[in-house]
């Protein structure tokens, strides 16, 4: 008969190979879409030629395949922890280290932040051979990736080392208010991860994002008088336009605003502005008029205040998450079940072991449901576009980039709902066609 603990564990593990399995059946029926279609849909055939849509759909096998493996990679080295508990491993070791140093055990918060440092260098060096792989031939080989090796060290060292700049202390925190908070410490540490989160948003712009590319100030020009005055009349703050050099570390196109409180920033990635060949022919980006249906598709999001809205709900899912996380991290068998001796129960342990395994389905079920409403959001910002009179702008910008990231336009029901925060390109174009006929009857 099994014991409880090892219940505990099998039921985890459950779990998580049936959310794999699941994942793995929308995969395949992905990958079927991309190898039986060959057809460019009706509404895309005056923007592409059978080549980038080959492009397009032999990018999208690279990319199913590749996940495939990964993910079997993934709950395989998730089975071995749970299964060789090495959880407790890990903990074991952090307890040496600090002992090797003269520290005491009595140190929880010190021995936690060896830990977490132990666990975040073990995931950094697992998934390392799918990082590389990923960038340097399955981005490299579909003329996505513009990282030199170089480049790559520096930008993975950069984000290993600033993640744990920014996890060690907040996780500090969380243990200290959780040892000392009392019956009160759910609603004292939902307080302080929401402050967190508020001063990390406000610092990315100005502060992170600078660390990994360079921002340069859009030039005059009528690009720049064209959001100028897009913003003027939407009465959006604007207090700079930056170009960023994305195209250092990949071909991809992207445009954002950002700052969370007073005055915002436009951001434009400096692929998503046309570029010519030797010839002056067009070879990729959008005209100014596009880009601009793509920054009225952003404010949108701005006007309908889908940032806070979405903070909002963050922070009630947080509550949540801590309040069973306060009425279950006590029960010893959580940690035995880990291989920690009998009581032995590391606070950083506990919010793993909850809030990440015991709270599993929940997250799940959470994720398709945050997923939908971005979704929702995204539309809701495509119509905002076509109400400010982009509507044909946005949708040529939109076929353009995802030609240009060869974005394959056919995708899977199940898939697509389970995966996508954003509408496919023939869903959005379908939509924009709606909300002119709409507008047109009205």
């Amino acid at each position: 008969m099994l014991l409880n603990e090892d219940l505990i564990v099998w039921l985890i593990l459950l779990f998580s190979w049936t959310e794999y399995i699941w994942e793995l059946y929308l995969s395949l029926r992905q990958l079927n879409i991309y190898k039986t279609n060959n057809t460019i849909p009706d509404d895309l055939n005056e923007m592409l030629t059978e080549e980038s849509f080959k492009k397009a759909r032999l990018y999208g096998i690279d990319k199913s395949k590749f996940k495939i493996v990964k993910d079997f990679y993934s709950i395989v080295l998730i089975s071995i922890i749970l299964y060789n508990r090495w959880i407790y491993v890990a903990w074991h070791k952090s307890e040496h280290f600090a002992e090797y140093f003269n520290i005491s055990l009595d140190q929880e918060i010190f021995i936690s932040c060896i830990f977490m440092t132990y666990v975040t260098l073990f995931n950094f060096i697992v998934n390392m051979p799918f990082t590389i792989y990923g960038t340097f031939v399955l981005e490299q080989n579909h003329g996505f990736n513009k990282q030199t090796i170089g480049f790559f060290i520096k930008d993975q060292l950069k984000s290993l080392v600033l993640s744990l700049v920014i996890v060690l202390p907040i996780i500090s925190v969380s243990i200290y208010i959780i040892m000392l908070g009392g019956n009160m410490f759910v609603v004292w540490l939902w307080l302080f991860t929401t402050v967190a989160t508020l001063i990390l948003l406000t610092l990315y712009p100005t502060v992170i994002a600078p660390l990994f590319d360079k921002f340069v100030t859009l030039p005059d020009g009528p690009l720049r008088k064209g959001i100028e005055d897009l913003a003027s009349k939407l009465h959006f703050p604007l207090s700079q336009i930056y170009i960023v050099e994305g195209s250092k570390r990949s071909a991809h196109s992207n445009a954002y605003f950002s700052g969370l409180f007073g005055a915002k920033r436009i951001v434009l990635f400096d692929t998503l502005v046309e570029k010519h060949d030797e010839q002056k022919k067009v070879t990729t980006g959008c005209t100014d008029n596009e880009i601009l249906g793509i920054l009225a598709h952003e404010l949108g999001h701005w006007s309908c205040s889908h940032i806070y809205k979405s903070i909002a709900l963050t922070e009630v899912n947080l509550l949540l998450l801590f309040t069973a996380f306060g009425l279950l991290f006590k029960y010893s068998m959580l940690y035995t079940a880990l291989g920690f001796p009998a009581g032995q129960e590391p606070v950083i342990i506990g919010l793993i072991v909850v809030l990440q395994m015991i709270l599993a389905p929940y997250n799940s079920l959470l994720s398709f449901f945050a997923t939908a409403l971005s979704r929702k959001f995204e539309f809701e910002a495509d119509n905002f576009a076509v109400s400010l009179n982009y509507p044909n702008e946005l949708r040529s910008a939109l076929i353009k980039l995802g030609k240009d990231n060869l974005d394959y336009p056919i995708y899977d029901k199940l898939y697509s709902a389970w995966y996508h925060s954003h509408p496919t390109l023939l869903h959005r174009i379908e939509n924009i066609k709606n909300k002119i006929a709409n507008e047109k009857n009205d």
